[in-house]
């Protein structure tokens, strides 16, 4: 072999990249390893200035080896050519969803004097208190707006739109974190003790950006617990949907956690419908063929005053019964569910739009509540108009679960928010045309505020 040959095959080496492995003590194993814990590729987050430096140092290198003039420690400064790691460690992603992640830092991305909070070391008293409904609210917010996914974007509440982002928002902490530090804010716990506002994560220390995930439990999806409704924020927005335990991929690998400023939210008096910050969804195996606890007789109530309570002779009392699935299924029915939805079985979506009062009532019954208030009249809500009735309106919608298009008040003023937010109501009224165009008539007004 002669020297420009030998030349030549070590430059096409020193070119050809490779990820090392994790518990290899070389120098260049060990500077790799550095560089993922301090800092990210730019398609990823990173810095694009310390993304140049590394390739600069890579190029240098090269050349000097392709001239003739590198020598063995320009050569150990490049990371070392490794397999990948260990058996057990490699990650299989599944195809759309990749969810690399951004590093911890403050709200808005603004660096603040001082250790970041995750640095600090924040201990339980020190952490802001919130409840398991306060966590599903806030993560319920961000699946209503269908906030993008993004690592370099921040919501308009000052959390980074990426699934570590997703999760420091709803559980209220002082900063944007990731899921190499997600840890520190929660008790590990087994996955039988799992109840919502807890979350599963999993964060791949071999590679953060390949596999690492993190979702929020929002309850059990059947009596076997081998689904479970995640929120989680991942390509292409917030969303919520019935997920495989613990997720798609990885399953083995993820950890539960729970908030360590948990409080624990009251009991609803009796008689009370509650209110979501109240009145968590206490776990399907509350409901059922034999059970016999106060959440049924709450559950009833709530149902009798949306239209159910021609299912029950009696009642409602604290023992399941026929009439608590019939008018559970009536009410899941009017939703539009069908099939497994419409079981006559609360689950964490039934649930949470009793205790909110929003969804579609039952259909042939009436609800008891206050007679609406009368309808001012259309002229209130055109373009360029601004009055209480507006902003009247707007709170309604949001209240009854038609407040998507908001991204802030509502207001007085009337906007295309407001529009879009009843055109969404007409619609789900079963109206179509003309009859769904956004602009508040006589029924509409009566059915929302009824």
């Amino acid at each position: 072999m002669t020297s420009v040959e030998g030349n030549r095959m070590a430059a096409a080496l020193v070119f050809e990249e490779y990820e090392p492995a994790a518990d290899c003590p070389c120098p260049g194993c060990a500077r790799h390893r550095r560089e993922l814990v301090l800092g990210l590729a730019v398609r990823a987050g990173g810095h694009p200035a310390a993304h140049g430096a590394r390739r600069a140092l890579v190029l240098a290198t090269a050349a000097g080896v392709a001239l003739g003039t590198g020598t063995a420690h320009q050569a150990a400064a490049v990371p070392a050519a490794h397999p990948a790691g260990p058996a057990g460690a490699t990650v299989r992603d599944e195809p759309g969803r990749d969810t690399p992640q951004g590093q911890a830092g403050p709200l808005h991305g603004r660096p603040l004097p001082g250790p970041t909070a995750s640095q600090a070391g924040l201990s339980a008293p020190s952490l802001r208190r919130t409840t398991r409904a306060d966590i599903i609210n806030r993560a319920e917010r961000w699946v209503a707006a269908k906030v993008p996914y993004s690592l370099e974007a921040y919501w308009t509440d000052g959390y980074r739109q990426d699934c570590s982002g997703f999760v420091s928002m709803a559980w209220g902490l002082p900063g944007n974190e990731w899921t190499g530090t997600l840890h520190r804010y929660g008790t590990a716990l087994s996955r039988a003790e799992l109840q919502p506002g807890d979350i599963l994560l999993f964060h791949n220390p071999e590679d953060p950006n390949k596999g690492s995930h993190v979702t929020i439990f929002g309850g059990w999806t059947d009596d076997t617990h081998t689904y479970y409704t995640a929120y989680e924020q991942a390509r292409p927005h917030a969303r919520r949907q019935a997920t495989p335990m613990a997720y798609w991929n990885n399953s083995s690998r993820y950890v539960a956690y729970r908030y360590k400023g948990l409080s624990a939210a009251p009991v609803p008096a009796a008689g009370s419908t509650g209110s979501r910050e109240s009145s968590p969804f206490p776990g399907p195996g509350s409901f059922g063929p034999g059970a016999d606890n106060r959440y049924i007789t709450q559950l009833g109530r709530m149902l009798v005053t949306r239209g159910g309570e021609r299912f029950y002779r009696s009642g409602p009392g604290p023992r399941w019964s026929d009439a608590d699935r019939g008018a559970t299924r009536a009410f899941q029915r009017a939703q539009g569910w069908t099939g497994r939805e419409a079981d006559g079985l609360p689950g964490p979506d039934t649930w949470r739009l009793l205790v909110a009062g929003q969804g579609r009532d039952i259909p042939g019954g009436g609800r008891a509540a206050a007679s609406a208030p009368a309808f001012p009249g259309r002229g209130h809500f055109r373009p360029g108009r601004s009055n209480a009735h507006v902003e009247k309106l707007g709170r309604r919608l949001v209240q009854r679960g038609f407040g998507t298009h908001y991204r802030s008040g509502p207001d007085p003023r009337w906007t295309e928010a407001d529009r879009r937010n009843v055109q969404e109501f007409q619609r789900a009224q079963g109206w179509r045309g003309g009859e769904a165009d956004g602009y508040p008539g006589p029924e509409t007004w009566r059915r929302l505020f009824r």
